[in-house]
């Protein structure tokens, strides 16, 4: 059984994934220099630092394996695409509220818009293909435990 591979996929899903890794790697970049989490005073269940970018890699390519399978599958229309550009420019942004303007009650805003951005992806993702929509789930889960952190840091600190 000969295994044969369609190139054109694989560029397709490679593009999906790489478009948020590169974004969410040139954000964190800019951010690096201003990251204070390790000496703001934190909310019980606060991770370490270094699991953030762990799990920001693993939620960055769940989000582009989950856009390219409806790529592929040919049903990802243009409110699906819509709803998946603004909750990713909207993800984006946060960091640079949060970490490097210290925006902290904005970022907690921020972040509540970005929750029912990503619910309401999750809803549109799940109903064109049920895996690309529960690819999304574990995203949407760290969010709101990122919201939480974003609520207890900015109560904590001000």
């Amino acid at each position: 059984m000969a295994i044969r591979f369609n190139i054109e996929k694989i560029k397709m899903y490679a593009l999906a994934i790489i478009i948020p890794l590169a974004l969410g790697g040139i954000v964190g970049f800019i951010t690096s220099g201003s990251m204070d989490y390790d000496m703001l005073r934190q909310p019980a269940l606060s991770p370490p630092a270094i699991l953030f970018p762990i799990v920001w890699t693993i939620l960055y390519i769940l989000m582009g394996v989950s856009f390219g399978l409806l790529m592929d599958k040919g049903v990802l229309d243009d409110n699906a695409k819509w709803i998946y550009y603004i909750q990713l420019f909207v993800n984006l942004v946060w960091p640079i509220l949060f970490f490097t303007l210290k925006w902290r009650l904005l970022a907690f805003i921020w972040i509540i818009v970005l929750d029912f951005l990503v619910l309401t992806m999750v809803v549109k993702f799940y109903g064109k293909d049920k895996i690309a929509g529960l690819l999304q789930v574990p995203y949407l889960a760290w969010l709101l435990f990122a919201t939480y952190l974003n609520l207890g840091v900015y109560l904590l600190n001000r």
